[in-house]
Formats: structure tokens, C-alpha cells, sequence
């Protein structure tokens, strides 16, 4: 016969509810509802999807972008380990997770009379699964080297529907986001790059590493190769035209003692970038490590660059 290992039955209720409580709690709702609870955001970026993010990073250990479009609360990504992401816990093990809730390998969603199906291989199961909790879905960023919860996004359908981070199946008609203009790409780019500055300052304090300052010339160096990335289509800490780290840094006049690049392309934005960085070994180490002190970070359309330097003791 063949044996069955799936009848361990959880201990715990598996949730399949909206979140009653909690930041999960908060979409649909209105912005006013959300201020009054939380207070103003410390400043409003653009995004490509249509919302606006409200950035609330006060607090490193309250860190959080809360999406609002037509004035309700569409999405909401929560990084703080102070933060309340009922039913989970930033910093919660994989397991605890896994034993507790129903994470699927697909995830079926209508939406006005349309169907969609996304479809999640086994590196979006293992470091990013999404579990759906009523009509709110929940994306849950892993981190790897520890095995617990590193942050947690939460989305209407409509906007999971827009950014598409898994595989997409789907009959009628596709939600697209609307095309910024030119100048609101710009302003878009730039918005993402200090939500990384912020991220990568969170995820350094949760491992007690000092805070990045941020260094104008080095962001723009970052801002020159992702750019060049872009437009020759040509992934590598090597360009062709502008050459190696070492001499992208001289040409910014940056001065400094040691050194280090992150690069990334295709994802869906700023928090994802950082979350994706954090799981792969090289990437990791460049952010948490111990010597650097300050931080650039360049993106262009889809591709991302983030330098860090060491600065020369003056």
C-alpha cells in the first residue's frame, strides 16, 4: 500500500478569513480610516501599479508602505519585526507557518467576471508562498538562511492581479496598470530607490548591523549602470562601455575604502528587490555587511543596482 504522510491534521485552525485584526485588516478601507489609526505617512511615493505608497519608516522596527488608491487601501507591505501582520509574525518560522495555514501551489481568483490562475513553482512555494485569507491575499516573504518570516505583503485581488508575481493563467480580460508618463517613470525610480535605502536599513538593524548613510555620487554611479544594464540589455557588474565597479566608482568621484555591488532586474518593485537580494548568499553579505557605511541605489525601468562603499576616514 502506499503510505500516507499528509495526515498529520494542524493542531492550530487553519485561517481562511480576512484578517479581522491587524494591518491585513486595513484593506479595502478607507485612507482616512488608516490615518487616523496609524497617523501620516513620513512622505508619498509613486508606483507603477496605480496606488501611491504612504511610507511610514519613523521606526525601523515599525517599517511600512500601506498602497492607496481612490482613496481605499489596496495593498500594504509590512517589514517592521514590530509590526502587527496577524494571523503571522514577522520572524515566525517556516514551519509554525506551513503547520498553520493552507499554502497551495495555485491560487484561483474572479474578478469581475474574469478568472485568473497564478501558478507558483517550487522557489515562489519555498521563499515566497501566497496564502488567501477571504478576498485578501497574502504574500509571504522568507527568509532562507534563517527560515523565518521576513515580511509580509498584503493585496486586493485587483492590484495581485496587476503585478502578476507568479506565473499567470487567465481567461478574459487582463487588469494592466496604467503607463506613467516619462516624468512620472523618473519620479517613480527614484521613489523605489529610497524605499531599498529604507529596507536594506531595516533588515540591517533586525541583524545589529549600523545603518547605511546615503552618498549622492555613489547613487548616481548605481543610477549610470543600471541604466547602461537597461539600454544594452547586458546583465553584469561589468560594462562593456563604463567598465568594473572600481572604475564606475572613480569615474563618480567616489572616494572610499572597500566596496561592494548588488544587482537585480524583472522584479516587481522595491520591497521585492530587497526581499530576493536578502535569499541569495553573495547578495546578503553586501547588505549586512558590517564595514560599509554608505549606500546608493540606482534604478532604471526594470533593473536595479545598489552600491555600497566604505568610506575613507577623512
Amino acid at each position: 500500500p502506499i503510505e500516507q504522510n499528509q495526515t498529520n491534521i494542524p493542531s492550530k485552525k487553519i485561517a481562511t478569513e480576512k484578517p479581522k485584526e491587524g494591518l491585513g485588516s486595513f484593506i479595502g478601507k478607507k485612507e482616512e480610516e488608516l490615518e487616523k489609526k496609524i497617523g501620516r505617512p513620513s512622505r508619498i511615493d509613486e508606483t507603477m501599479y496605480g496606488y501611491q505608497w504612504y511610507i511610514y519608516n519613523q521606526d525601523p522596527n515599525e517599517y511600512l508602505q500601506v498602497g492607496v488608491e481612490n482613496q481605499r487601501v489596496v495593498t500594504i507591505f509590512a517589514a517592521g519585526q514590530n509590526l502587527d501582520v496577524a494571523p503571522f509574525e514577522i520572524g515566525q518560522p517556516v514551519e509554525e507557518i506551513f503547520n498553520t495555514n493552507y499554502i497551495d501551489t495555485n491560487i484561483n481568483l474572479d474578478f469581475n467576471g474574469n478568472s485568473y490562475r497564478f501558478e507558483l513553482n517550487d522557489t515562489d512555494l519555498n521563499l515566497r508562498p501566497m496564502v488567501q485569507l477571504g478576498n485578501v491575499f497574502v504574500q509571504l516573504y522568507i527568509d532562507k538562511f534563517t527560515g523565518n518570516l521576513s515580511s509580509v505583503r498584503f493585496l486586493d485581488g485587483a492590484t495581485l492581479i496587476k503585478q502578476r508575481p507568479y506565473e499567470l493563467v487567465y481567461n478574459g480580460y487582463l487588469i494592466e496598470a496604467p503607463d506613467p508618463s516619462e516624468e512620472m517613470k523618473r519620479e517613480i525610480e527614484e521613489d523605489t530607490e529610497q524605499e531599498i535605502f529604507d529596507i536594506t536599513n531595516v533588515l540591517r538593524i533586525r541583524n545589529n548591523v549600523k545603518v547605511l548613510r546615503w552618498d549622492e555620487n555613489t547613487a548616481k554611479a548605481a543610477y549610470q549602470h543600471s541604466q547602461d544594464m537597461s539600454e544594452n540589455n547586458d546583465f553584469s557588474h561589468t560594462s562593456k562601455k563604463f567598465g568594473d565597479l572600481e572604475k564606475r566608482l572613480k569615474t563618480a568621484d567616489v572616494a572610499y575604502q572597500a566596496a561592494g555591488e548588488n544587482i537585480a532586474a524583472n522584479y516587481t518593485d522595491g520591497p521585492a528587490v530587497v526581499e530576493g537580494w536578502l535569499n541569495s548568499k553573495g547578495h546578503r553579505e553586501a547588505l549586512l555587511n558590517k564595514e560599509y557605511t554608505h549606500l546608493g541605489v540606482g534604478v532604471f525601468q526594470n533593473f536595479y543596482t545598489q552600491n555600497f562603499i566604505q568610506k575613507t576616514e577623512q
